[in-house]
């Protein structure tokens, strides 16, 4: 039980924290500096520009197909957190949002920090297996069908076709270069974000010696490593592979000690978007779809 209320109580934080952050990218760079609104917002705009449909009762009618379209996919858990966060958000943003000082410097400085505080905002959030409705319903149910495709990316190119299509029916060519770079730092913020916490190097080591360059990585690092059986595709010789997860910093070190043990050592070094198990984020810290 006291775990459960923890959970919750952090949850409602940060679904705070990032409410502040989006109404300080919306309010104090967005808004002022006349940015495209993107997802259903930022069509309900449209539908607002061009028949004169009131953008809240758009926002709501926009909302419906999509909640019956995403609901099996999701659950009803996502849909209870998303409906806490959406609340709470909204209610935040509405209390600190007409607060903010309006920002009145460089346009192309107003896109980067919108883009930024949005793409943190928004990754804060969706790391807490919650969403604000809307597209990040539609993000969520194409991450489960296409779990190869980031989060960012899937954002990117809808509200991509948001912002194109509001700044050629009542926009300007102006507001969608602007509108574009606010939205590629917005969806580049939010995959780095994601993948920062759970994101490492994989090292792979071909050598003779791969007793003694695992207990060096064990003794340098503390971290384990697995040995594999290879066999060489030219010379048919029986080769042993040395291959170990690690952070960033700790690969520069794996790589030294590699070499200082085995001259002729083959190293191959690979980004790795995601480490799941001991030493890393453990399944289950990151309630993504």
């Amino acid at each position: 039980m006291q775990k459960n209320v923890l959970k919750w109580v952090l949850d409602v934080l940060v679904d705070i924290a990032g409410g502040i952050l989006i109404a300080i990218a919306i309010y104090s760079f967005a808004v002022p500096a006349d940015f495209p609104m993107t997802g259903v917002s930022g069509m309900g705009l449209i539908f607002y520009q061009l028949f004169g449909f009131p953008v809240g009762v758009m926002t709501v009618v926009l909302n419906i197909p999509i909640i019956l379209c995403c609901y099996k996919t999701l659950g009803k858990q996502f849909y209870l957190s998303s409906l806490k966060t959406t609340l709470i958000t909204s209610a935040v943003m509405d209390l600190v949002g007409p607060r903010l000082p309006a920002f009145e410097g460089e346009l192309i400085l107003a896109a980067v920090c919108a883009g930024v505080l949005l793409g943190i905002g928004y990754a804060i959030i969706f790391m807490r297996g919650s969403s604000t409705g809307g597209f990040d319903f539609i993000m969520m149910a194409v991450k489960y069908y296409h779990p190869h495709l980031s989060l960012g990316k899937i954002a990117f190119a809808m509200d991509t076709v948001v912002i194109v299509t509001g700044g050629l029916l009542i926009g300007s060519g102006n507001s969608i270069l602007y509108g574009l770079i606010l939205n590629y730092l917005y969806s580049a913020v939010l995959d780095r974000v994601i993948s920062g916490t759970s994101q490492g190097k994989l090292t792979l080591i071909i050598t003779d010696h791969p007793a003694k360059i695992v207990a060096g990585i064990d003794r340098l690092t503390a971290r384990g490593a697995t040995i594999l059986n290879g066999t060489g595709g030219y010379s048919g010789e029986q080769k042993q592979v040395v291959m170990c997860a690690s952070s960033t910093k700790e690969m520069y070190a794996i790589r030294k000690e590699a070499h200082e043990i085995d001259e002729k050592a083959f190293v191959i070094i690979m980004d790795s978007n995601e480490v799941i198990g001991e030493g890393f984020r453990l399944p289950g810290d990151t309630n993504l779809v």
